[in-house]
């Protein structure tokens, strides 16, 4: 580590690796039902696993989120953080109120909500946490140095912090509670979140291929014009069925298709920069992350989601398993993976043990990954005969379930191998080192107790 203060972002990378572990737990749990429906029935109903699943990794998403920015802003900025005592403070303050929220929910203790089913008071802690946090990273950026890479991480972190204020807003008309929620659901996810991906995808393809930080620039301001200009009209295609005026048809259907380019643009960026510098960077996993991110995120987010995004197309898809194999595949290529390859860029630093379980990690890449395009095809199949069933013959809902047993199965065995794949990568990143014997021919033991 170049500054002493990036060690701050230590403790956030193991309470989100923490709550990732969880996160899968409570998804196998919810498999499970839709592959035995009684399953735990009266322990957990299945809409309390299902909520625990979506905030869990929403929450350690943004965990994760800040880890990262910790991590960079020194290098970036050049000098340390403004306030390592602030930044522990907040990151308490955001994980009991996280874990207040989940073991609420156990009692059935939530707003309603979908994503933002938190109560008020917890709503009020993530909301001082991250005030925090943005005073805490932004005073280090305005003493320190500027680049194209902490400009945008955190235009993406204010404008997801300004967004997330309408998570208060909470109409009785249904109609209008649905035009707002959006704005927190699709503007992060399908627009800030994008620039924050952006920018920490850049900040590894600096460090990691040598290419020159102009050039990288370059690249990462087109992104960013593309991905606001996109995302932001793009929200219509929510607005299609809501009660929304008419005019929301054309504008979502055609800046929906839109939302392709940017993803494109990133995996063009990434494997351009991959093969323009130096390849020969001793963390081999984190590259294969940092390459396989915008990838995947290019199909699961791109090309799954303009599969139904139009609405003629949405008119009959949406709702149905579809949706699910979009949601999946895009939150894990855009989101997941980013934030596990920066985790395993930083942790050799962060630890101060070399050589890292480099071949343990890139097996997890290809478990979890492998399991996760499975899924998606066995939902985005489960769900075409959903819609035909369902929605073109008319059968009843329950009936039309009975029929895709055999998908949600598959969907079961796609989650207990990306359990195995989060077991492998939470051992690398925590788990003892190997031994290596390096070029010059003596062992070097590479452990904490050299640290």
């Amino acid at each position: 580590m170049k500054y002493e203060t990036q060690k701050v972002a230590l403790p956030f990378f193991m309470v989100a690796m923490a709550l990732f572990a969880l996160q899968v737990v409570f998804g196998l749990l919810a498999a499970t039902v839709y592959a035995w429906p009684n399953f735990m029935a009266e322990v957990m109903p299945f809409h309390i696993m299902r909520v625990s699943h979506t905030n869990l990794l929403i929450v350690w998403l943004l965990i994760g989120f800040m880890g990262s920015t910790y991590y960079l802003m020194p290098e970036e900025a050049e000098r340390e953080i403004h306030s390592p005592t602030i930044a522990y403070i907040q990151l308490a303050i955001f994980a009991f109120a996280g874990a207040a929220a989940l073991v609420g929910y156990q009692f059935g203790i939530h707003e309603g909500r979908e994503f933002l089913e938190q109560p008020f008071w917890v709503k009020v802690l993530i909301t001082i946490s991250f005030l925090m946090f943005l005073f805490n990273t932004s005073m280090t950026l305005l003493k320190g140095r500027r680049t194209a890479i902490n400009l945008v991480l955190m235009l993406g972190l204010w404008l997801a912090a300004v967004f997330w204020l309408f998570a208060f807003y909470n109409p009785t008309n249904l109609a209008v509670d649905k035009l707002y929620w959006w704005w927190v659901v699709h503007l992060w996810v399908e627009g800030v979140w994008e620039l924050i991906m952006a920018a920490l995808l850049g900040y590894l393809l600096i460090k990691m291929t040598g290419v020159d930080r102009e050039v990288i620039e370059k690249w990462l301001y087109i992104i960013v014009g593309l991905s606001l200009f996109s995302g932001l009209l793009g929200t219509g295609h929510h607005y299609y069925w809501i009660g929304a005026p008419s005019y929301w048809q054309p504008i979502g259907s055609i800046f929906s298709t839109l939302e392709v380019i940017p993803f494109f643009a990133m995996v063009v960026f990434a494997f351009t920069m991959f093969w323009k510098g130096s390849r020969n960077h001793p963390n081999k996993a984190a590259m294969l992350w940092a390459l396989g991110c915008p990838t995947v995120a290019f199909f699961g987010a791109g090309v799954w989601g303009f599969m139904h995004t139009l609405h003629w197309v949405n008119y009959y898809s949406h709702g149905t398993q579809v949706t699910a194999a979009h949601g999946h595949l895009a939150f894990y290529g855009a989101y997941v993976m980013l934030i596990l390859g920066i985790i395993t860029f930083a942790m050799p630093q962060l630890r101060r043990v070399q050589p890292y379980n480099q071949v343990l990690n890139m097996w997890g890449f290809w478990i979890m990954t492998g399991a996760m395009c499975f899924m998606t095809f066995t939902l985005t199949f489960a769900g075409v005969v959903q819609t035909h069933l369902q929605r073109v013959l008319g059968m009843n809902y329950m009936e039309v379930q009975d029929q895709l047993g055999l998908f949600y199965m598959m969907r079961l065995g796609a989650g207990v191998a990306v359990a195995v794949g989060a077991v492998m990568l939470l051992y690398a990143f925590f788990g003892p080192a190997r031994e290596q014997v390096p070029a010059g021919g003596t062992q070097l033991t590479a452990g904490p107790e050299r640290a």
